[in-house]
């Protein structure tokens, strides 16, 4: 299955994603409007949907992906994972952590799977992210049985500002990388049922075509169970809630000289069986048209 957000709504995708439908309205109110009420029944969501007799050709409407939103966009907890992905510790000269490094991207950064991205400075970058969404409460889960708190996984890109984020004695991520339209996230949530294999999915970004990032999320050194699991012990994760996993080796700080996005750039993240997301890089109209730089 297939879920996504349309103008705040929720919709399920069709299967050869083309068309959607709105589930209060095919539910007859039961779920929906409101992404949030859907996770909070997430259970009882799934069984009607599996059963549901729901005729995309008949009531579907076509599929705009320019219309879609993130899947989960007014999560209560919002997590992100600095340090996850092997090669990213090696391209930085770090040791792999003992314990996944966390801190959180605000709500209101948030966007969904195609447009613009407002640039505040001439130091943003990329980092390519598979993103989890959280089904139902977890309270000191254990990574065996992780996977089953897990509603679905969908896309995201954890684009950050570099100066921000690591300016100060005591660098602080969560600013620096909350910039407006910082973590688009989408087209759609995925059920694991349709994911092959969701502890080796291959995720790329590119950037004007070029091939930037290039991994799997079997280079994870937390994998996804094991996050669940050590958020959990900490705090409740709640239906609808957020992680972002990490980012693979390729990032623009890292490279020598380093490189950061510019206007006109275009980019494009996509993770094997899930789907892509593509934004196009402006200018940062805090006051007119005035580029604000570092």
């Amino acid at each position: 299955m297939r879920i996504a957000t349309r103008h705040g709504r929720s919709v399920l995708i069709s299967p050869d994603a083309t068309s959607l439908v709105d589930v209060a309205e095919a539910s007859q109110g039961r779920f929906g409007p409101g992404p949030r009420s859907v996770y909070d029944a997430w259970d009882e969501f799934v069984d009607w949907a599996e059963h549901a007799s729901i005729d995309f050709a008949m009531k579907g409407i076509p599929l705009i992906l320019a219309e879609l939103g993130a899947p989960s966009p007014d999560p209560r907890q919002v997590f992100a994972i600095g340090l996850n992905y092997r090669d990213h510790a090696d391209e930085s000269g770090f040791d792999y952590p003992t314990s996944p490094p966390t801190f959180t991207k605000f709500a209101s950064s948030f966007t969904g799977p195609v447009g613009a991205l407002p640039l505040p400075t001439a130091t943003v970058d990329w980092e390519a992210e598979l993103v989890v969404v959280v089904s139902r409460r977890a309270e000191r889960v254990t990574a065996a049985e992780a996977w089953s708190y897990v509603a679905g996984l969908t896309v995201g890109q954890d684009y950050s500002e570099r100066a921000l984020q690591l300016a100060g004695p005591a660098p602080q991520f969560s600013l620096g990388k909350s910039f407006p339209g910082f973590a688009p996230q989408g087209p759609w949530l995925v059920t694991l049922d349709e994911v092959a294999d969701p502890d080796d999915l291959p995720i790329e970004c590119r950037i004007n075509g070029e091939t930037m990032q290039r991994s799997s999320t079997k280079q994870l050194i937390f994998s996804v169970p094991q996050l669940v699991e050590h958020l959990s012990a900490v705090l409740p994760l709640m239906p609808g809630d957020i992680v972002f996993t990490g980012t693979p080796a390729g990032i623009g700080g890292a490279r020598k000289p380093a490189r950061f996005l510019l206007e006109g750039d275009v980019v494009e993240t996509s993770i094997g069986g899930i789907g892509e997301l593509r934004q196009v890089c402006v200018a940062f109209a805090e006051t007119g048209e005035r580029q604000v730089t570092a």
